[in-house]
């Protein structure tokens, strides 16, 4: 007897909690949600966080609010996110460097386990770059032969600007000086994609990989010099602009990939919820005008598992790049 009334309660608590959860994820969102956003206001993944999250708006009929907490290699924002209760009113858009080198190369900074703490929703876009060069200060380079020649007899005086040490751009800008025998200095700006191509634009650094959605109206403008584009294949709005492929180096450049996240923990009806919401956003035509003006490319996961199973796969690649590059961790700052 005592058995049976063991196992009722056990079949009546197991289906009290599906009812709850199922209650859970048709009253989502129940309140404001929060979109927290890694760098400063007026970077692509910025612009992404809102643009998306004013479609989330309408979706939901809730105000989804971007709070921008940039700093310390993304590991400040993931700490915010990771305190945040595990219900889907908090929500994180980041990129490659926070959300696949920061977990790697900046574990031991974290006050939390990246992989027990974040949860992956969705593959959101991705953001063809430029390999660039300032047009500032008299800087002569226009084309990447004679970018080439102008480092290679001026060893260390070229200087590069990135978003931070242990940024994607940065160890794409170390690849390519191993593949081209080159030695550059390195700036790395805190303020982000935004500062980086300020800059550029000013001079203070002469070259930097800035994605197309950042820089883009500073190429039609003649401020910044495109050498090379970093994508699979040409942009059909720069047509002229060769791939690094194209330059002879296919392995260098890494195409940015925006991704969304929330809390470890959400009931997977809530993630699956955020997953379509993301799909559908990507079909609308205010997102599909303002990507194809910036040149961002929808890539929406299948589902949320295709997701996770994706952004494994970019751990296992970069740790190995991250291994091969002699950054040392423990002098990061």
């Amino acid at each position: 007897m005592k058995r049976l009334l063991v196992g009722a309660l056990a079949l009546a608590t197991a289906a009290g909690l599906a009812m709850t959860g199922t209650a859970s994820a048709q009253d989502y969102p129940s309140k404001p949600v929060r979109i927290v956003v890694p760098y400063a206001p007026g970077g692509a993944t910025d612009i992404l966080a809102r643009l998306v999250g004013e479609q989330f708006r309408k979706t939901f009929n809730q105000p989804f609010v971007v709070e921008n907490k940039p700093g310390a290699f993304g590991i400040i924002a993931l700490e915010e996110l990771a305190k945040a209760p595990a219900d889907g009113h908090t929500l994180f858009i980041g990129n490659n460097t926070t959300n696949a080198i920061t977990p790697i190369l900046h574990a031991k900074k974290m006050k939390i386990d990246y992989h027990k703490s974040v949860m992956t929703i969705a593959r959101v876009a991705e953001l063809p770059a430029f390999f660039s060069v300032t047009t500032a200060n008299g800087f002569a380079p226009r084309t990447h032969a004679d970018f080439l020649a102008h480092v290679k007899a001026n060893p260390g005086k070229v200087l590069y600007g990135t978003t931070g040490i242990g940024s994607f751009p940065h160890f794409d800008t170390i690849e390519y000086m191993k593949a081209t025998g080159t030695d550059m200095g390195h700036i790395p700006i805190k303020s982000g994609a935004a500062g980086a191509l300020q800059a550029i634009l000013t001079g203070d650094v002469q070259t930097s990989i800035i994605n197309v959605a950042t820089a883009g109206a500073q190429i039609k403008s003649g401020r910044i010099a495109p050498l090379a584009v970093i994508n699979k294949t040409r942009l059909a709005a720069y047509p002229d602009i060769p791939t690094m492929a194209e330059l002879g180096l296919p392995n260098i450049g890494t195409i940015q990939w925006i991704g969304l996240f929330t809390t470890a923990g959400t009931p997977d009806a809530i993630v699956q919820k955020l997953h379509d919401a993301t799909v559908s956003a990507l079909a609308s035509d205010q997102v599909k005008a303002t990507f194809a003006k910036s040149v961002i490319f929808a890539s929406p996961s299948k589902s949320p598992a295709d997701a996770k199973a994706w952004l494994e796969s970019e751990w296992t690649s970069w740790t190995k790049i991250i291994a091969g590059s002699g950054v040392d961790p423990d002098k990061v700052e």
